[in-house]
């Protein structure tokens, strides 16, 4: 349906089949992958497929296939292939298995990038996700970039946000510049990180633990003069509030009703 929808062709096999128990394309060695799979996919199957060849990073947890979709893409790549990968964020620091998963995939320098992106950009989930870029060429070997997007696009109405051409083309030229040899290190937004820095975050690879937070802007006021500005602004709210309650105990007093 989706390559339809885009006016694409694709050899899909002779019919419905599970990818995991069915590999139709087995020697296929693809240059290019892109993928947004079922999020956290609970009954896959994984029981049956505990040796299967595929597993080279580790055997994943029978109750989330996030990283079984993950390693048997990374199985299709050909020699100097890339892959961008949608997943939902609990992929970048779930333990255990997957932990355990993501650390061998680290060591073996695939992912050139991820990048946190802003929740609601989906019409059928409200969750934030993450991109994936995992290349078995990175140009730029031992480092891997973060890109932190969740501040990223505005709201076309009250459940759904897009992302601007702007948003797109920023993200674009950073992870371009990156691959480049470019500085493109800016706090609270990108940050590219050594395998020595992501040892040290216990292969966590939620890029709001590398980028750091934004610089603010100093407003030019007096830290004195800000703090009493705040405090009798704070003041005012107190009473205000203080006269509410009394209104409130009022008229629950009044039906009968006191405090």
């Amino acid at each position: 349906m989706n390559l339809a929808i885009h006016g694409l062709e694709g050899d899909l096999g002779k019919g419905a089949a599970d990818t995991f128990f069915n590999d139709v394309h087995q020697m296929l060695r693809a240059d290019y992958i892109l993928a947004n799979p079922p999020f956290n996919l609970k009954d896959w199957g994984g029981d049956k497929l505990k040796e299967d060849e595929r597993w080279k990073y580790g055997t994943p947890p029978e109750g989330n296939a996030n990283y079984a979709w993950m390693q048997h893409m990374i199985y299709h790549l050909a020699p100097k292939g890339k892959m961008g990968l949608v997943l939902a964020n609990g992929s970048l620091s779930s333990s255990g298995k997957e932990g355990d998963i993501r650390e061998a995939i680290i060591r073996d320098d695939l992912v050139e990038c991820i990048i946190a992106m802003p929740d609601r950009l989906f019409y059928s989930t409200g969750i934030s996700v993450s991109l994936w870029i995992i290349n078995r060429d990175k140009k730029i070997k031992g480092k891997t970039l973060f890109l932190d997007c969740r501040n990223f696009g505005h709201m076309v109405d009250r459940a759904h946000r897009d992302l601007s051409e702007e948003d797109i083309l920023k993200i674009a030229d950073t992870y371009r510049g990156f691959t480049e040899g470019k500085d493109v290190e800016e706090k609270g937004y990108s940050h590219a990180a050594d395998l020595e820095e992501i040892e040290e975050n216990s292969f966590v690879l939620t890029p709001g633990r590398y980028v750091g937070l934004e610089d603010v802007e100093d407003d030019g006021e007096p830290f004195d003069e800000k703090m009493e500005r705040l405090t009798d602004e704070l003041g005012v709210l107190f009473n205000e509030s203080n006269k509410l309650e009394e209104l409130i105990k009022k008229q629950l007093g009044d039906i009968g009703y006191g405090i």
